[in-house]
């Protein structure tokens, strides 16, 4: 499914948004804290996004379900590489811990 491919793009996309702003985060925690706290709350405001897409592919994943039972095999697959994603954004939300 096109549209599932797309959320997980853009959900992508937020992570890495997300980590590049934890590394900001911790390049400049000791010697701008203002600024560091600015990246770490973009950060997580990006990590919000990854959990609103996510909650999107979720719901389309169930109403597919509910409609027609068990998705094909690339949908379920894309489903579930989005579930591993929570992975790295575990990994980006420690950089901005």
């Amino acid at each position: 499914m096109k549209l599932i491919q797309r959320l997980a793009e853009m959900i992508d996309e937020e992570i890495d948004d997300a980590k590049k702003y934890a590394l900001c985060y911790q390049q400049y925690k000791d010697e701008d804290p203002e600024l560091a706290k600015t990246f770490s709350q973009l950060g997580f405001e990006e990590l919000t996004h990854v959990d609103r897409l996510h909650a999107q592919v979720v719901r389309i994943i169930k109403k597919y379900r509910d409609d027609h039972g068990d998705p094909p095999a690339n949908m379920q697959a894309r489903y579930d590489y989005l579930h591993e994603l929570s992975t790295r954004k575990a990994e980006v939300r420690l950089l901005l811990a």
